[in-house]
């Protein structure tokens, strides 16, 4: 008698952990490139390349919530309910995290 090894299992993560947080961060850049557009005359006690640390710290905050929502696929897959609030909840944990993640990046330039 033989064992059947041909088994395969659907994934429960369609994509990868990395892709997800590639597209939060991709979203989150978005998102900053376009507040910050709006700089055109800096304060000059913000120092020469203040504009750096938002473009870091907001994307990065961005992965972070993508690294959630990546987390939260057991139960979407479930199906019903828990997968309505799975998005709900999901997003807002992104909108949070973004926000906290845009106020880090602005404390002592925009936001003293």
């Amino acid at each position: 008698m033989a064992q059947n090894t041909d088994l395969k299992t659907q994934p429960i993560h369609p994509a990868s952990l990395g892709k997800r947080m590639l597209q939060g961060a991709g979203i989150a850049l978005i998102l900053i490139i376009v507040f910050l557009i709006r700089a055109r005359d800096p304060d000059p006690d913000w120092g020469k390349l203040w504009i750096i640390k938002p473009l870091i710290v907001v994307p990065l905050a961005g992965a972070l919530g993508a690294v959630f929502y990546y987390f939260m696929d057991n139960l979407r897959y479930q199906g019903g309910g828990r997968k309505i609030s799975a998005e709900i909840l999901s997003l807002i944990v992104y909108v949070i995290v973004l926000w906290l993640g845009v106020v880090l990046g602005l404390d002592g330039t925009w936001w003293d």
